[in-house]
């Protein structure tokens, strides 16, 4: 069974990715006994997925993937974008970061944006890039209870719902993250 070493301490994101891929060994940063926080220094979300995956290749000489995740708000020029997280400050709280993004879009009527993610594979042929979206727009203000980061104020396309009113379920069908992460399952099994 071939391992993967994935960019991660969040035991939700290691326990799906396991799940989608039974077929790997997959192991978060605590199983190779990494804990201090990987840092993103890019000035992309490719560039930060990069740096992670290229540290764990380096430390461990196993195939190595990171993903990292932005969200795009058109009229804003593509912000938070790279600095999703950090929108407010350095905190990294989700509700500072809401309130400042609703904050600059309250006398906008362009609302579009989107979620998206960026998977780095390092191996040794090199990297790989997989590449996941979904379109939508930003609420009037924040609903529902589900989900995490900007889902409560993110309307996904075909939807009248945040991500965080719709269940997990059908967020994990439709998500950025879903799509990038397919993408990496359909290259690791092909």
């Amino acid at each position: 069974m071939k391992t993967l070493v994935f960019a991660t301490s969040n035991k939700h994101k290691l326990t799906e990715l396991k799940a989608i891929l039974p077929d790997f060994d997959i192991k978060g940063l605590s199983d190779i006994g990494i804990i201090e926080e990987i840092p993103e220094t890019g000035s992309t979300l490719e560039e930060n997925a990069w740096i992670k995956a290229k540290y764990l290749y380096d430390c461990t000489g196993q195939t190595s993937f990171s993903e990292d995740t932005g969200l795009e708000v058109d009229i804003l020029g593509g912000q938070p974008g790279v600095h999703t997280a950090r929108y407010a400050g350095e905190q990294r709280n989700p509700q500072d970061n809401m309130a400042k993004l609703l904050h600059e879009l309250v006398d906008k009527s362009d609302r579009y944006a989107q979620f998206r993610t960026v998977i780095a594979m390092v191996d040794d042929s090199g990297v790989r890039y997989f590449e996941g979206l979904v379109r939508g727009k930003i609420a009037l203000q924040k609903s529902g209870i589900e989900g995490f980061g900007y889902d409560p104020v993110f309307i996904p396309d075909g939807y009248d719902r945040t991500f965080a009113d719709l269940s997990g379920e059908i967020k994990n069908q439709i998500s950025h993250r879903a799509r990038a992460v397919q993408e990496l399952v359909d290259f690791l099994k092909n």
